[in-house]
């Protein structure tokens, strides 16, 4: 047995339950009288909803397939090996339920030995190899292509790309080696660290040609026959691959340089897979792959022991899995069918929901407010956004006519709402306003009709207490862009019952929304995370500390912006509502900073302005503060506002806001854009001893989001 088999059975032993792929070889002619060719295909034997990946037991059945065609080609019995996927499927890289399990530094490196050992061997068959990106290709799927000779690509590949530093790995099966010195450093540094670390973005099969990744592009209808064909003319010389010299010079230092910039802005140094993935494209400029894969194993074996890997995965996690099936949701068949849809209001919040309602439900969506020059600007908001949808092809000309005919505006709410189904209200944050609205679409619409609102902070059942069917109230609480953030904080008020509920949900999964069941609570999941850290923030700037050193105490956290830019984000009135609301419910914890109080009377926006190019405090905003003279370390104020997170956190699920701690991670990751590498938060509260020093206890039990004891 080769050290290879030995190293992957060991590895097998460690994960029972890995979905085998298997390597199927067929033989064929090629066109034109070329000679005998040899195939494989990776299948795992289900179809495209359960795509293929490389877990240890996967890459022995490659490693054996690739025993038998180097035999052949030995014995001159083939003059080529292609490798190609099952239909819509290339393969999408490890089996990361695996990866979960490794408890040894020793068995992580294991994964990234046995993945070079077996796919180096394309490299190394004495025949040309060829790999056909027929479908998806993720990770150790683009990397398995990358040790062949020749590689083609189907123009319907829908999603390709090196997703691992977005996971908290880096690219470990030759892609941070192989990658720059096939199209060069700028390219690669886009591909492994601009892509992944922007949302993972994926490239589609035309962008993988033009980056120089693929050698030819063919349509999907024939992708595979064309694939060959093309391969007969190369092997026969008529057709030679040139591709263009990489320039390993200043422009390959410019690359790497480019690359820490966006790994700065990014991950502001807080996690470290970007870094060692530059790291080793920086070492692989002189081309020298055996040190580079090397680096490529060590970085892998550093990185699965690590909590930010082990973060990543769980947040995935939450995303593909919890995402998709809420914990508390009542049963599905118990919701009623929606055909139309009400707005109160045509401000921009209610105009984004409109839109959305429209695009998603393709159902008549009407508007209502109290003048018609608002009406007419809300729906005409809508209108404008569908023609930006249309220039941008994202629907064609008869969509966008009829997107734009389901949403209307009306000034009587009797005749608007009449035959409505879901009502939503986008109205300011006043109780009683929000009171006398809901008890005037009370009166209007049909027995069944769902009323829901889209407040922020405020208590739902006290919103529902003077109507007569208050169980159809449910809280609808988006995240603004609506557009960009996926979550969905659904409320189930006292009196709420399950068919309305169940109504809720599934409208949000026909709005392609990541619903979270919340107890009506104040401020729900996201606004009272984010106000209880932004106030302690505030204090420690009320009490005397700097704007700009309170602003940078949470950067090594790598969040998406910091505290001060949040705040102008969300907007300093209602931030101070916010913070007024559960100051109310939480005297104790949560405070109103009389500086902030003191912007908004003023009128002011924001608190920075960006004359110099960089983030300064507006003279007019630091004329209107009053501090004290207590002065905060970084450190301090960072302490102080985790220890006050994990605090509320704990609360929270004390009082069964949520039912579980991941239900907080998945709100912070879709709501907040927190980061991956935080896992949320909780991983976070839990690898830094946060949790147990301001709450008591650890909020999940060792190997979850952790390396297992």
């Amino acid at each position: 047995m080769s050290n290879t088999a030995e190293l992957l059975k060991g590895a097998a032993e460690l994960f029972p339950d890995e979905v085998v792929t298997q390597a199927h070889v067929r033989h064929l002619d090629l066109p034109g009288g070329v000679g005998r060719f040899a195939l494989i295909t990776l299948d795992n034997g289900f179809d495209h909803t359960k795509p293929t990946t490389f877990g240890p037991a996967s890459l022995a059945n490659l490693d054996a397939a690739l025993d038998q065609v180097e035999k052949e080609a030995k014995e001159g019995e083939i003059v080529g090996v292609g490798l190609t996927g099952k239909p819509f499927i290339f393969a999408v890289g490890a089996d990361l339920k695996g990866v979960e399990l490794l408890k040894e530094r020793d068995d992580a490196l294991a994964i990234g030995q046995g993945g070079h050992a077996v796919f180096r061997r394309l490299a190394d068959l004495g025949v040309p190899t060829f790999a056909y990106y027929n479908g998806a290709a993720m990770g150790g799927g683009v990397e398995v292509g990358l040790h062949c000779t020749y590689r083609t690509v189907s123009q319907a590949v829908p999603a390709f790309g090196l997703p691992e530093v977005f996971l908290g790995l880096v690219p470990g099966w030759g892609g941070c080696a192989l990658l720059p010195n096939l199209i060069g450093a700028d390219k690669a540094v886009s591909v492994i660290i601009e892509n992944s670390l922007n949302q993972n973005k994926q490239l589609k099969g035309p962008q993988v040609y033009e980056l120089g990744i693929a050698d030819a592009l063919f349509e999907g209808a024939d992708f595979l026959e064309q694939s060959l064909r093309w391969t007969a003319a190369v092997l026969k010389g008529e057709i030679e691959v040139v591709r263009p010299e990489v320039d390993r010079d200043e422009a390959w230092d410019q690359a790497v340089a480019r690359g820490k910039q966006i790994a700065d802005s990014k991950v502001h140094g807080a996690a470290p897979a970007a870094y060692r993935a530059l790291d080793i494209v920086e070492a692989a400029r002189n081309g020298d792959l055996r040190a580079g894969f090397e680096a490529e194993d060590e970085a892998l074996a550093d990185l699965i022991m690590g909590g930010e890997l082990r973060s990543g995965i769980y947040a995935f996690n939450l995303v593909q899995k919890r995402a998709k099936r809420p914990a508390g949701a009542p049963d599905k068949s118990l919701a009623r069918p929606v055909t139309k849809v009400g707005v109160v209001g045509a401000g921009l919040m209610a105009s984004q929901l409109a839109l959305l309602f429209a695009r998603r439900l393709e159902v008549p969506v009407v508007l209502t407010d109290i003048d018609q020059e608002r009406v007419d600007k809300g729906v005409g908001y809508v209108h404008e956004e569908i023609d930006k949808l249309l220039l941008k092809g994202r629907v064609n000309q008869d969509k966008a006519n009829r997107l734009k005919a389901l949403v209307t505006g009306s000034l009587d709410k009797a005749a608007a709402f009449a035959d409505a189904d879901f009502v939503i209200e986008a109205v300011f944050e006043e109780m009683g306003l929000k009171q006398r609205i809901f008890a005037e679409v009370e009166a209007v619409v049909p027995e069944h009709a769902i009323l829901a609102t889209n407040t922020s902070s405020l208590s739902i059942t006290e919103m529902a207490s003077q109507l007569n069917h208050p169980e159809r109230v449910v809280g609808f609480h988006f995240f603004n862009p609506v557009a960009v953030l996926p979550l969905l904080e659904i409320v189930r008020a006292e009196r709420t019952d399950d068919a309305s509920l169940a109504t809720a949900f599934a409208v949000a999964k026909s709005l392609k929304k990541t619903a979270v069941l919340v107890k009506d609570a104040p401020a729900f999941v996201v606004n009272r995370v984010l106000t209880r850290f932004l106030g302690e923030v505030l204090r420690s700037i009320d009490e005397g500390t700097p704007v700009e050193v309170a602003d940078r105490a949470l950067a090594p956290l790598g969040l998406p912006m910091s505290p001060i830019v949040l705040l102008e984000l969300v907007g300093p009135a209602v931030a101070h509502h916010v913070s007024e609301t559960l100051h109310t419910a939480f005297p104790d914890r949560f405070g109103v900073s009389e500086n902030l109080g003191r912007v908004v009377e003023a009128g002011k926006r924001n608190l920075y302005v960006h004359d110099s190019g960089k983030p300064e405090l507006d003279p007019e905003v630091e004329a209107l503060f009053q501090t004290g003279d207590t002065v905060l370390t970084e450190e301090q104020v960072r302490d102080r506002a985790l220890d006050a997170i994990a605090q509320e956190v704990r609360l929270m699920l004390d009082e069964g806001v949520v039912a579980e701690a991941q239900d907080v991670d998945l709100c912070l990751i879709t709501g907040a854009g927190w980061p991956f590498h935080l896992g949320g938060i909780t991983p976070y509260l839990d690898r830094e001893g946060v949790s147990e020093r301001a709450a008591g206890r650890r909020f999940l039990e060792p190997g979850v989001a952790s390396v297992p004891a």
